[in-house]
């Protein structure tokens, strides 16, 4: 959420920078609400210095003994009169609030323009994509050829967009993700997390998911209870774990780790990667999370982007960065770089993790804060985020660039020691 003090002071300005997200703000809407705000809280505040006054002068007239029957009545009156004012007040500081919450984060001057993925700008590539001697298959090609990962069968259980993993193949999606986790762990300094994976609305409202996508969400109504909502990521509940707190400055900052399924309804995707395990409602991940110094954040994500990238080197898979475009920069991100690994199968490179900073903009909605150790004041964290890899996608680039011609996959070199002597597939 931005600071509600800056959009109301400096409201062109911000729609400005905001038309870099292709997003357009309803600066007359604001205006307008904001002289309402202005012209409500005057009143009230003379309303509040008058029934001060009065409250004042009624002690003493009664302290005298005299009459208070008509400034007694003149009291209850300004009291009915206030409470309609500060009602007033809230109803329009609400809607504001309303207007707020439905707002992106303002992107960082470093963000290119644009307005598509086409639009992102190449930062720097890694490795040399692997020159086949044969004619490589796709994972869904491979998958079905060794009978081990089972679209027919999860559709049956489930519907589209799931897959049954078996064999050696869900021990290599296991192996992965175990490998990810202690890399993270033991040579980048991570705490290991484990957290729900069904959260209430205030978790999602917290990083950005409410109020705006809640259609991309699985939702679970109960009757006489709070709502519950299952995880599209894992940054949802790591990073609120620390909502409506303030974390003393020799703590920070904070590096979890957190391996958890993601659930996504992929609402308005249709059409778009209905084949493999590209875009599913389930799949697994690796969550990185930051909670750090606002001072500290643009380091650390350059730091985090290259945990993400070290995974991929650790891999032997070719990968590129790229900075996102505004037009296809997430809702609570200032900045974000995607990696994007390379698939034979589709010749081309493709998403495996968002690195984001969020800058102020989460912990504003969740009241995250830190305890600043030289002025002993609360301010505002800033949190940061990425995928430490997605496990999906990463078994998918393991299977098709590590394929032979007869269709098998050779097991990754740093896979092995979890493999438990498994050297192909």
């Amino acid at each position: 959420m931005l600071d509600a003090k800056l959009v109301r002071g400096s409201t062109e300005e911000i729609a400005e920078k905001l038309l870099v997200k292709q997003f357009k703000l309803d600066v007359s809407r604001i205006q307008a609400l904001e002289g309402r705000r202005k012209e409500i809280q005057v009143k009230t505040q003379e309303l509040q210095n008058e029934r001060k006054v009065g409250s004042k002068r009624f002690g003493q007239l009664k302290a005298a003994g005299e009459d208070i029957a008509p400034l007694k009545a003149e009291m209850d009156r300004l009291g009915e009169e206030l409470k309609v004012s500060e009602d007033l007040l809230n109803q329009v500081q609400h809607e504001l609030n309303d207007i707020l919450l439905q707002v992106p984060n303002i992107p960082d001057p470093s963000v290119p323009a644009g307005t598509t993925e086409d639009d992102n700008v190449e930062n720097r590539r890694w490795g040399t994509p692997r020159e086949f001697d044969f004619e490589p298959k796709d994972h869904v090609a491979l998958g079905e050829l060794n009978g081990e990962l089972d679209f027919e069968t999860a559709a049956k259980l489930s519907g589209a967009r799931f897959a049954v993993i078996k064999g050696k193949l869900a021990r290599l999606h296991r192996a992965i993700t175990q490998f990810m986790i202690n890399t993270h762990i033991e040579e980048h300094g991570y705490e290991e997390i484990y957290v729900p994976y069904l959260v209430n609305a205030d978790s999602l409202r917290g990083t950005g998911q409410l109020p705006k996508f809640e259609k991309d969400l699985f939702k679970i109504e109960r009757e006489d209870q709070h709502d519950l909502y299952l995880i599209p990521t894992a940054e949802v509940p790591v990073t609120n774990v620390v909502r409506d707190s303030i974390v003393e400055g020799a703590d920070m900052p904070l590096s979890y780790v957190c391996h958890s399924p993601c659930f996504r309804s992929e609402a308005g995707s249709y059409g778009r990667d209905v084949r493999g395990m590209i875009r599913q409602h389930q799949f697994d991940k690796v969550e990185m999370v930051h909670v750090v110094r606002p001072e500290d954040s643009w380091d650390t994500l350059e730091k985090l982007t290259g945990h993400a990238e070290s995974i991929l080197k650790k891999l032997n898979l070719p990968y590129r960065v790229v900075t996102l475009c505004g037009g296809d920069l997430g809702f609570s991100s200032a900045k974000t770089y995607d990696i994007e690994v390379w698939l034979p199968g589709q010749q081309k490179y493709r998403e495996i993790s968002s690195c984001s900073n969020m800058t102020d903009f989460q912990s504003r909605r969740m009241m995250a804060r830190w305890r600043n150790p030289e002025t002993g004041k609360p301010e505002l964290v800033h949190t940061l985020n990425g995928s430490g890899l997605a496990v999906g996608r990463t078994m998918v680039a393991i299977i098709e660039n590590y394929q032979d011609e007869r269709g098998r996959i050779q097991v990754p070199e740093v896979l092995l020691p979890y493999m438990g002597g498994v050297t192909k597939i």
